[in-house]
């Protein structure tokens, strides 16, 4: 494997098995609790601690890797396929079309999670930018992230406002009762919504599957509002790393560890101080929603460049170990990991496989997230080994090329 390819596939390899530090919330638990540990999962020592240190490291952080990542293979492709003479925005488009779909059907007939359908669609928008230099892609990058934070804010605003005004003596039944709406979806405990939540994904498939195509066409509409903007001001600064040559791994270590140590140093502190502040406020609703949509942005930003920075690092100096080489194989097979999860995680918590959703503390969790990961490592380099790609890649590829792509090396 090439130095080239080592750095991102390594980097890939620990960016997807981050992500489910996060996710392993949503498939454990109702989805309020994914904003406010308050609403489930425990806010005992433990569990808050646990909340804490993935809020501070790695919420956000991971997916915005991901996200850079997404956006340097992108446009590695769309290189390559200029190279072969091949007509490259026909190749790329054709492959966020597919995409899509796998998106589409993982979002309704297995976890509402989904972070596929999102990708196809900012991967299509990314388009038009990519014969933009590293300047004028980090430019764009910052407009895109400038607009996500006021809009964040706004939102943030506009919900703490409305809060203020329910709770005033007098207040309007009609403003009490869009307001208990609007903190519902802030994540807040007890109400009807993390009820039904434990209903639905006791129970069995087809109800799930069910409520997953009502709720679809909303979800896609706040996709298009919200996740696209930072999401894709991520894969810019992807597309700008790849041109710099910086995500390739081919800068000096000194340079990598400088940048890490810089990015740590300006966003973990803040980042502490938003915890203690959530903690200190009784996981309040609307302190909390701030918190985690809001206030926390910028340093999440700063943060993923400093695991991207540290990471690359990392994978220079030990190049050659084999935790490397496994972490490296599960980034190549990254895709059939990602849906590989879904599938075994819903298994293991929905109603129609071992039924264990809503069970389980949220430091329980990790005890799950850390079993994946092992097969993760188990599996991916053994299978790559006889096999080009992973199962999800070779029929992406396959769906992509319009034929069956060779499988067996």
């Amino acid at each position: 494997m090439n130095d080239r390819h080592l750095s991102l596939d390594a980097m890939r390899g620990f960016a997807v098995m981050g992500i489910l530090l996060l996710n392993i919330v949503g498939f454990a638990m109702p989805d309020a609790a994914y904003v406010n540990p308050a609403a489930w999962g425990g806010t005992d020592p433990l569990n808050a601690g646990v909340w804490a240190v993935n809020f501070v490291l790695f919420d956000g952080k991971m997916r915005g890797l991901f996200s850079v990542l997404f956006g340097a293979s992108m446009l590695l492709v769309i290189q390559r396929a200029e190279a072969s003479g091949q007509n490259a925005k026909s190749v790329h488009l054709n492959r966020m079309a597919w995409l899509f779909v796998i998106g589409a059907a993982h979002f309704i007939l297995v976890w509402w999670g989904d972070i596929l359908v999102p990708y196809a669609i900012c991967g299509t928008f990314a388009l038009f930018f990519i014969n933009k230099d590293v300047k004028q892609l980090l430019r764009w990058a910052v407009i895109l992230y400038l607009l996500y934070f006021l809009l964040a804010s706004l939102i943030v605003a506009g919900g703490w406002w409305q809060s203020i005004q329910a709770a005033a003596p007098g207040a309007d039944p009609e403003m009490v009762q869009s307001t208990a709406k609007m903190l519902a979806s802030f994540g807040k405990p007890g109400t009807d919504q993390v009820t039904e939540s434990l209903e639905l994904y006791r129970g069995g498939w087809l109800p799930i599957m069910h409520e997953h195509l009502g709720i679809f066409a909303e979800s896609l509409v706040n996709t298009l509002m919200f996740f696209t903007i930072d999401t894709l001001a991520m894969m810019l600064v992807g597309m700008a790393m790849l041109k710099s040559g910086f995500i390739l791994g081919i800068w000096a270590p000194a340079i990598y560890a400088k940048i890490a140590v810089r990015a740590f140093a300006i966003g973990l502190l803040p980042m502490i101080g938003l915890a203690a502040w959530v903690i200190a406020s009784g996981f309040d609703t609307v302190i909390t929603f701030a918190a985690f949509f809001s206030f926390s942005f910028p340093f999440r930003i700063v943060l993923t460049i400093g695991w991207a920075s540290g990471l690359l690092w990392l994978i220079g100096q030990h190049r050659d170990s084999p935790l490397v080489a496994r972490v490296a194989a599960a980034g190549r097979a990254a895709f059939s990991n990602y849906l590989g999860t879904s599938l075994l995680m819903t298994f293991i918590f929905y109603g129609w496989g071992l039924g264990l959703f809503g069970t389980v503390s949220r430091a329980g969790a990790m005890l799950f997230v850390l079993s994946a990961w092992a097969i993760m490592l188990l599996w991916s380099k053994p299978w790559l080994e006889r096999y080009r790609f992973g199962p999800a890649e070779w029929l992406w590829r396959s769906l992509a090329r319009r034929s069956l792509q060779p499988m067996r090396r």
